[in-house]
């Protein structure tokens, strides 16, 4: 049924795999709104054929955002402007936020139109604890920011979420193992879809699983919080210094593994300095 929108900027949510997803009200807005901007025109195509309609559509994604933006911002006063990304919810480890900021600053409406998100659902899956959790989207590719990365959250007592793509899974997990611990683990993929799955174990185990066979689609790590540890031993903080000066100059090997192991950062530095010697 056709509804006029008020002008302004809605974010629509749309599904991550399975097309019933979609909910009613995201379907009635889409259909309605004036123009939608998507990250891929070909993707959401799909979402509109399955809807049985065409709507006007614009890109809007990482490598365009400044340029058009403007012009987004300043159509909403007189027209109802829809975002997607191209499975999910908007803003979540997608473009979009500096979008919703410069609507509200120039005064135009802003309502969100809630549905699946990857990382909610494999929260949902991976049998983890749920009170608290961080999500951290994709690590870094390169290994030194990618263990960095890592050192940041080690000490944070809550359940971990990340993104990840098959040919990076097995080395994104040992790094995680090798960062954080053998911790509980989960590695959910296709999920809503055909091949959905939902693999547990420790951080170890999950990297060998994959290490010979990366697996397809879409994929969320979600990793349990650090349990009560015992204090760590001179030869733990010796095997994590050995580790972090392969990727780090001293004081800032001594620093990340101060910070993780909870260790006086002074002496870690000294004993640094000796192993590099």
């Amino acid at each position: 049924m056709d509804s006029v929108l008020a002008p302004g900027l809605y974010i629509v949510a749309t599904p991550i795999g399975n097309l019933g997803d979609l909910s009613p009200r995201a379907a009635q807005i889409l259909l309605n709104a004036d123009i939608v901007a998507v990250e891929d025109s070909r993707v959401t195509a799909g979402l509109f054929r399955h809807l049985g309609a065409k709507r006007p559509m614009t890109p809007y994604h990482d490598h365009n955002a400044e340029a058009v933006r403007p012009g987004l911002v300043a159509r909403m006063g007189r027209e109802a402007v829809a975002l997607v990304s191209d499975a999910g919810t908007p803003l979540i480890s997608d473009p979009g936020y500096k979008l919703v900021r410069d609507a509200r600053a120039a005064g135009h409406a802003v309502v969100t139109i809630p549905g699946p998100c990857a990382g909610i659902a494999a929260l949902t899956l991976a049998g983890l604890p749920t009170d608290r959790f961080l999500f951290m989207g994709f690590l870094p590719s390169k290994q030194q920011a990618r263990g960095e990365t890592i050192a940041e959250v080690a000490g944070i007592r809550a359940t971990l979420v990340f993104y990840e793509s098959g040919p990076r899974l097995s080395g994104a997990l040992s790094a995680l193992a090798q960062g954080l611990g053998d911790r509980e683990a989960a590695v959910a993929r296709e999920i809503t879809k055909k091949f959905e799955e939902c693999v547990t174990g420790s951080l170890a185990e999950l990297a060998a699983r994959y290490a010979d066979a990366p697996p397809k689609g879409e994929i969320v790590i979600v990793v349990a919080p650090p349990g009560e540890a015992a204090p760590a031993s001179a030869e733990d903080a010796d095997a994590a210094l050995a580790e972090a000066l392969t990727r780090l100059p001293v004081s800032k090997a001594a620093g990340e593994v101060a910070k993780r192991l909870g260790l006086d950062r002074k002496a870690l530095y000294a004993r640094a300095m000796e192993l590099k010697g």
